[in-house]
């Protein structure tokens, strides 16, 4: 691939997240009840002014000028386009077969990030942060691609590879020591600090948003323990500062408890996961103002289809270990006041099935109101994009969903999205 100047790279991205769909035309939604994500409250009969894909101005209802466009959602409660963050839209999902990585090509993969992007839109989630692929750069087109227009999809930050040490969570892995492992499944692998620092300022060259460090072990990979810390602290502070350098941030896969601490200690934005967090760790993501993106539902269906397909053996094992521990961190953590985003490992169970996370934490502490939030208001915080998406104000993207039940009385009604608007433009 060609290699450009950061800055350039830069520049052309923050073109491509303002980038939308073109509207001439002013239009307007009318929305019976409206979720204010910002007060935290519901506003009703509201009037939202759209030019150009963003939104101008939400006031009472009343009636617009006559022969304006008008989006009737009178009969729905109407919310923010709800934000993953923790996504893999770019990759074939989770199977019993520790080779499946391999058993796709490129353009396969391509195709399948296609399939990916428009379940997860239909299904009321217009922005992503997409964590990770083994064939790298492939999130990066398919962002490019959904940004040009050329297929339907979600807002995405993207990292383009995990970093990870060899043979780490990170890794394809469960193969004879012979096997060759493509190099494009290789690219953020790191056995040093100064490697990692030349792995970073790669990734930034050839597009990414963010980074993302596999610090400890997986559940999901062969040969890998999710309590052990795999990158060193001086790897981790490395990886923080050239991303720094290249404006952006990192987020951790961590779930044992020291990696966890070492990962906030190095300086990194979130924690993916946060499965064995201690009160230590919980207390130090609190004063550091971390953020936790913790998969609560993901150990169910790991657990239910996993056993169903005959996943190894050793990957049941280490999700047994690691779920209900997982549940209890998240809900002393939402006690504590910590920071939780919304993020649910998508592509480990069908993309398009997001929202059937919601209710798992409104199971283990949350409010309908802050399980909300932290999709829209909180994840918008985290991505550095608060002031073009988590909301439904002036200023920010067109981006909306309407749902005919009530999500503050059950907020399982995320998980039946009745109409989406991404930039404006009704997608569903």
């Amino acid at each position: 691939m060609t290699k450009y100047p950061i800055k350039a790279v830069v520049a052309a991205m923050a073109v491509a997240l303002v980038c939308g769909p073109a509207f001439a035309e002013t239009q307007y939604v009318r929305a019976g009840r409206m979720v204010d994500t910002e007060k935290g409250e519901v506003l009703t009969d509201r009037l939202i002014r759209i030019d150009d894909g963003r939104i101008v101005s939400v006031t009472p209802y009343a009636p617009p000028p006559a022969g304006a466009k008008l989006v009737d959602w009178s009969a729905f409660t109407v919310l923010p386009g709800l934000i993953d963050m923790h996504t893999h839209l770019a990759d074939w999902g989770q199977t019993n077969n520790v080779a499946e990585p391999l058993l796709h090509s490129q353009q396969e993969i391509a195709y399948v990030g296609v399939r990916n992007a428009r379940a997860t839109l239909m299904a009321g989630f217009t922005t992503v942060h997409d964590v990770g692929c083994f064939r790298a750069f492939s999130d990066v087109e398919l962002r490019n691609a959904i940004n040009r227009g050329d297929v339907v999809g979600p807002r995405m930050n993207v990292v383009g590879a995990y970093i990870t040490v060899p043979g780490g969570g990170g890794e394809v892995t469960g193969f004879a020591p012979d096997v060759k492992i493509p190099d494009d499944m290789r690219v953020g692998v790191v056995t040093n600090a100064n490697d990692t620092r030349l792995k970073i300022n790669y990734l930034f060259r050839h597009g990414v948003n963010s980074i993302k460090l596999i610090a400890t072990g997986a559940v999901l990979a062969e040969g890998t323990e999710p309590g052990v810390q795999e990158l060193t602290d001086e790897e981790m502070r490395a990886a923080v500062d050239a991303t720094r350098a290249n404006g952006g941030w990192v987020t951790a896969h961590a779930h044992g408890a020291e990696g966890i601490k070492a990962a906030i200690r190095a300086g990194v934005r979130a924690i993916e996961h946060a499965s064995l967090i201690d009160d230590e760790g919980i207390a130090l993501a609190k004063a550091k103002g971390v953020f936790l993106d913790m998969d609560v539902y993901n150990g169910d269906y790991i657990n239910e289809i996993g056993a169903k397909e005959g996943w190894p053996e050793d990957h049941l094992r280490k999700n047994r270990e690691t779920t209900d521990a997982q549940r209890e961190g998240f809900r002393k953590a939402v006690k504590a006041g910590v920071k939780i985003s919304f993020g649910t490992d998508a592509g480990v169970y069908p993309h398009g099935l997001n929202a059937r996370q919601f209710k798992y934490m409104v199971r283990y502490g949350m409010t309908p109101m802050q399980a909300i939030q932290a999709a829209t208001v909180v994840a918008a915080e985290l991505l550095e994009w608060s002031a073009d998406v988590g909301a439904i104000a002036p200023g920010r993207y067109a981006d909306m969903i309407a749902v005919a039940a009530d999500p503050l009385a059950d907020v399982g009604a995320l998980e039946h999205v009745d109409h989406v608007m991404k930039g404006g433009e009704v997608v569903r």
